[in-house]
């Protein structure tokens, strides 16, 4: 398994990314990561951790370049963001070590909108998505249009964007599913919460990504 730091080419800008490929992989799953952060959080490394130990390939990137990111406004402009996420999935759709693999999203925060603005956008070409502690609030408009079967992670302390989730997953009409951490806060900084993130997520990414490659296969 490697970790080559990678240059995405996008409209512009270049995005710096590290793609993460271990043998045989059953799918590439795409980080969205929150305002203020970058593909070095190390919540979002942690998961793709688990996730590249059950054989899926991660895609950690910065959504946007350090000069744009000193701009505070830029962390919140959920347009920009999407676009970014737009052009590098087209990337990845167009590498030879990920083109032929399912993909999906994985948004934290913030980054939870955008991710599922462009599953939105690609319609049944993503094949999951989930949400950890995430504003899919802030995609209202675009949620019916989501195809991706959607698993929303909540920390069960976490009160405000419980409700914000609930919202949320009312809109969607794909195949969907809200799960509560109990004893987590926003973070999931609890002992083993995070983990458990991960786990339910790589269960959720395993399960669509096998059914992508059988509706492929027939």
């Amino acid at each position: 398994m490697t970790t080559p730091e990678i240059n995405i080419n996008v409209t512009d800008a270049t995005l710096a990314g590290n793609l993460t490929i271990p043998d045989n992989p059953k799918g590439l799953v795409i980080f969205s990561h929150g305002s203020g952060s970058s593909r070095f959080s190390t919540r979002n490394n942690f998961v793709a951790h688990i996730l590249q130990a059950k054989g899926i390939a991660t895609l950690l990137f910065d959504l946007l370049t350090e000069q744009e990111d000193r701009i505070y406004q830029n962390r919140f402009d959920i347009n920009k963001l999407t676009k970014r996420l737009i052009e590098t999935t087209q990337w990845a759709y167009h590498q030879h070590n990920t083109l032929k693999l399912p993909m999906g999203y994985f948004g934290a925060s913030t980054g939870a909108a955008s991710a599922l603005r462009a599953a939105a956008h690609f319609g049944n070409s993503i094949s999951a998505v989930v949400s950890r502690g995430g504003r899919p609030d802030l995609a209202l408009d675009e949620l019916n249009m989501v195809k991706a079967p959607t698993l929303l992670l909540v920390g069960g302390l976490d009160t405000e964007v419980i409700w914000l989730n609930q919202k949320a997953y009312e809109k969607l009409e794909c195949q969907k599913k809200m799960e509560i951490i109990p004893g987590a806060t926003h973070l999931f900084g609890e002992p083993g919460k995070l983990e458990t993130v991960a786990n339910i997520a790589a269960e959720w990414f395993d399960k669509w990504f096998k059914t992508t490659k059988e509706n492929v296969s027939r």
